[in-house]
């Protein structure tokens, strides 16, 4: 059993080859569970949702066969998400905020081979991702999006780093922030030098620190070594849950592997390949599907991202 742990929201996502009309079901922990139960890997979701998607929510995980853990909620979270160009950038306007994630049932933790958190708007704290670590020893996974945002009075979504983040981000074997939560977290610009904002967050205390550059590929760190990932190169069609997916991937085969990161790492980019060719949850993923695009991938061993640094 693999826990995620992260508000799921239901988004409206328009981007310029789609247009869902509708509020879908996503979240950064909700897309990671999505990857892992088509994977075949049991996978709890632990998150607050409202009585206003509440049915929805649980119709939806059956579907899927992941198990919920649903927390209470006055409504359940959303983003509008409009993106204006063919790279992921976009706008992300506050269409519902859940309430925060408290009380989690830390023996089900322990049980569990991996903990993911991938928050969507602060609803897990710093003292609770403390309280998890104390509790549990196994592989503890942060996508960082969730810990960096707010939103302001209008409902648009702003990143900050806050105090103490430094801390939280200690207690993870595995730090993954995009290039901007890179820069939110440093100061460095990760087109530039995504290796200097690796090392700073690895200063931090965690194990081992992925980088994810979009259309560039990643960088893996875990203190010794520098591991670079190519992208798999896709017509993109919505880049919402790239970094999810990447995620679930990653945990996926570093399981599977021993640790071995080259082939996390090219796992987890053909995995989030395959979501952004869609848009939704009900997307068709094999593990077959990803092993063939990963063998692509570590056949390029020469692979450097196109940033400053290695131009």
């Amino acid at each position: 059993m693999i826990s995620a742990i992260g508000n799921p929201v239901y988004d409206y996502i328009k981007t310029p080859r789609v247009d869902t009309k509708e509020r879908i079901l996503s979240g950064c922990s909700t897309n990671a569970a999505l990857v892992l139960a088509k994977l075949g890997v049991p996978v709890r979701l632990v998150g607050a949702v409202g009585d206003d998607f509440k049915s929805q929510f649980v119709a939806d995980l059956k579907k899927f066969g992941i198990e919920p853990e649903i927390h209470p909620s006055p409504e359940t979270g959303g983003f509008s998400l409009v993106y204006y160009d063919a790279f992921g950038n976009r706008t992300l306007d506050l269409l519902g905020r859940a309430a925060n994630i408290e009380r989690l049932n830390m023996d089900s933790l322990r049980e569990s081979e991996a903990v993911l958190i991938g928050p969507i708007l602060g609803e897990v704290s710093f003292d609770a991702i403390r309280d998890i670590r104390a509790h549990y020893s196994g592989l503890f996974f942060c996508d960082p999006q969730g810990l960096l945002r707010n939103a302001d009075e209008t409902g648009r979504i702003y990143h900050e780093k806050k105090p103490g983040i430094e801390g939280a981000l200690r207690q993870f074997d595995i730090v993954k922030p995009n290039e901007l939560e890179g820069k939110v977290l440093t100061g460095i610009d990760c087109r530039k030098d995504p290796y200097e904002a690796a090392r700073i967050i690895k200063s931090w205390g965690p194990k081992i620190v992925i980088v994810t550059l979009a259309e560039l590929g990643s960088v893996i760190y875990d203190g010794t070594q520098f591991i670079d990932i190519p992208p798999y190169e896709v017509d993109l069609i919505d880049a919402t849950g790239a970094g999810d997916t990447y995620m679930a991937g990653f945990t996926f085969e570093y399981l599977k592997t021993g640790g071995d990161l080259k082939k996390a790492g090219c796992f987890a980019s053909a995995t989030s390949s395959i979501m952004i060719e869609n848009v939704g949850p009900g997307f068709v993923m094999t593990e077959a599907m990803i092993r063939e695009r990963q063998q692509k991938l570590l056949r390029m061993p020469d692979f450097k991202p196109a940033v400053a640094v290695n131009s």
